[in-house]
This record gives C-alpha cells, structure tokens and sequence, in this order.
C-alpha cells in the first residue's frame, strides 16, 4: 500500500469524508466534519510533529487512526502514561520505526491513536479497515451530537 491508495480508499470507502493536504509537507489529514475540527485519521509523510518514527526514510509514511478506548484496551492493554520529557509515550518496549506492524502511536497514544507504518495488504485488510471504520463512525457520531446541540441553542 502506499499513500495514494490509502487516500482513495478512505474517500471512496467513507460518505463525507473529506481529505485536507497541507501543501507543504505533503502529511494528509481526513475530515468527516466539514469544519475541519478534528481528524479522525492522519497520513503523515515526514518528521516535522515528531521524531519517534524516523519518517525521513525514503517512502516511508505513518497511517495514524483514532480509535475508541475500549479498541485500544483490547490491543494493547492500558494506555502508556505520558513521559517526562520529548512528548512520547513512555513505552520502552515499542519500536516506533517498525514497518507493518500495528502500534500505540509514539506521542498521541494517551488519546487512544493507533499507527501503523507502510501497512501492507494483509495488514491494511485485516488489521487497518475495522480500525479505520471504527474511527469514521466515531468521528460521524461526534458530529451529529454537536450538530444536535447546536440546532437546539
């Protein structure tokens, strides 16, 4: 897979899903509210938020997914406590820069976010697309209860 076809599939498989590029890293960022509050998935392409993955390999790219508490528990168990120092994760026992390999992400796994860099077909079939569907139907949920509050201020 690679960040093409990552993209296509997310917009063509999710009903307003919206994908917003920042033009001058090239990381991808989608969008089920039309405000563009908050992503539901990231596709981040260099080292500019953070250093934990090495993203300046040549072709490699961090799929990052938002996902429920209870999703996350299931994988990995508790989420890791923030570190003292350098916004990661404090978990020793994760390589960050691992391919294909599901992980808490290295600074936002405390929100419960998932990474996976340069999933393969396998991986993204079996491992990625529940987690992405779950990400979109949270993202559709938190959408709809703001939209319900705001119609009836």
């Amino acid at each position: 897979m690679n960040e093409a076809s990552i993209t296509r599939y997310i917009t063509d498989t999710f009903e307003g899903v919206d994908a917003f590029t920042v033009e001058s890293t090239g990381d991808t960022f989608f969008f089920y509210d039309p405000d563009h509050m908050i992503p539901f998935v990231t596709l981040i392409t260099n080292d500019n938020y953070d250093h934990f993955s090495n993203l300046n390999r040549p072709s490699v790219f961090r799929l990052n997914i938002g996902i429920s508490k209870k999703t996350y528990n299931s994988l990995f168990g508790s989420r890791p406590s923030p570190s003292g120092g350098g916004g990661a994760a404090d978990d020793s026992m994760t390589d960050f820069t691992a391919l294909d390999q599901l992980m808490p992400h290295p600074v936002y796994a405390r929100m419960y976010w998932v990474c996976v860099l340069n999933p393969g077909e396998e991986t993204f079939q079996e491992v990625v697309q529940p987690l992405l569907a779950e990400a979109y139907e949270m993202a559709v949920s938190k959408f709809s209860k703001r939209a319900a509050r705001r119609s009836s201020e």
